[in-house]
């Protein structure tokens, strides 16, 4: 599925918070010379993880009452929500909030983990593991499904705290979520449907019950921190989370004219796939997504953001990809820098292509990445792509606008 074509679609706002800072502007200077980015190995340990930089949450949530009553992750999207209205020069007019409307690609809240830990080792010891799991589910087993974990409470709370109050739609789906909500807003402006849009996610990586649910898949890699081409399938393959909230304001380019806004890029295409997933099915659904913006390239003047996860198989399978897709172009893996952060991974990354094309100019690589070079020529486009770590591809297009 794709969205291409009909009216021009500007990144008017963007929200940005991660290990690496809060903005664009900050994350581009720590980009400068990350070599080692900042990990925290021992929250969650065996488990690496990418924590939130320091944050003060008054700046965009004043009501310590609306903070408390928000889990971490919702905290990061609220706040990054709001630091994207406000770069777009739309936080606070009611004029124009009225008329916004909210795409979140969403996980679930936490769950108590003591009490899953119990269930799991409960079934370990089981004979009849269906039975166990049954009496535990219809007697004792409180439920750990509260307000808090409703997904659609982060663009509940967007709305409460920032007075956004045009139309709200939530996706879930892990990284495929994050595809589908840029994909779905740019569709929307592009067929006439919608004139501005606030679509992002966040996520929170201090979290033992996502490291259990991970770990479960085979996707939590313990240990160091290694880079994303540097895991292997039997070296600590898959991902170190990493929290982030990544928001960005889209609009239709004539309405943001019209109110004097600069564009910090175009988003010019956004499209999402799902394959299979036998072995060559992630090559052929990326040569499909690629076709879709390939006579769009400008050769020698763009570059690749990749949101691998270092997941087994797949990954490999997305560099092969990206070699035979764009033979010489330079590519970074965004994983490297800020972790993976599920669903919000996606937009950050977005995010990410739009700070570059405004620079003119891609980041340097990490040293220890094969799949990553040196590239010191302008960059006018970026190209993101997304392979999630068991399920959906997509693919976006962030260039140089006017």
């Amino acid at each position: 599925m794709g969205a291409a074509g009909g009216r021009e679609v500007w990144i008017t706002g963007a929200g940005l918070i991660s290990s690496l800072g809060e903005g664009l502007d900050a994350h581009w200077a720590a980009l400068q010379g990350v070599q080692v980015p900042l990990i925290d190995a021992e929250t969650i340990a065996p488990y690496t993880i990418h924590p939130m930089a320091a944050i003060d949450l008054d700046r965009q949530i004043a009501k310590k009452s609306d903070q408390r009553q928000m889990e971490p992750w919702q905290r990061y999207g609220v706040y990054a929500a709001g630091a994207a209205l406000e770069d777009a020069g739309v936080k606070g007019r009611p004029e124009l909030l009225d008329e916004t409307q909210i795409i979140v690609a969403a996980g679930g809240g936490e769950r108590d983990v003591a009490v899953d830990a119990t269930v799991l080792q409960e079934l370990a010891r089981s004979g009849d593991e269906g039975r166990t799991l049954n009496e535990r589910l219809m007697g004792d087993l409180r439920p750990t499904l509260f307000l808090a974990q409703l997904s659609n409470l982060l663009a509940g709370n967007i709305a409460i705290v920032h007075g956004v109050v045009g139309a709200s739609r939530t996706f879930m789906g892990e990284e495929a979520a994050g595809f589908d909500a840029l994909r779905v807003a740019r569709a929307r402006i592009a067929a006439g449907q919608g004139r501005r849009f606030l679509v992002g996610g966040s996520f929170s990586a201090q979290r033992w019950d996502l490291a259990l649910l991970f770990e479960l898949g085979g996707h939590a890699r313990k240990g160091g921190f290694a880079s994303v081409g540097a895991r292997g399938d039997d070296d600590g393959a898959g991902f170190h989370m990493g929290s982030m909230g990544a928001f960005v304001v889209v609009e239709e380019a004539g309405e943001a004219r019209l109110r004097g806004r600069a564009p910090v890029a175009a988003l010019s295409h956004v499209a999402s796939d799902r394959s299979t997933r036998v072995p060559g099915s992630v090559h052929q659904s990326l040569g499909r997504l690629w076709s879709g913006l390939a006579d769009r390239l400008k050769p020698g003047r763009f570059a690749v953001l990749s949101c691998a996860t270092g997941a087994t198989g797949v990954t490999a399978e997305e560099f092969g990809a990206l070699r035979d897709l764009a033979p010489g172009a330079p590519v970074r893996a965004v994983g490297n820098v800020v972790g993976h952060g599920v669903e919000a991974q996606f937009p950050a990354a977005v995010l990410l292509g739009a700070m570059a094309v405004r620079h003119g100019r891609l980041f340097p690589p990490m040293a220890d990445d094969a799949s990553e070079r040196p590239h010191e020529g302008p960059i006018e486009q970026v190209v993101v792509t997304g392979v999630g770590h068991w399920r959906g591809e997509g693919i976006a297009l962030v260039e140089r606008a006017g």
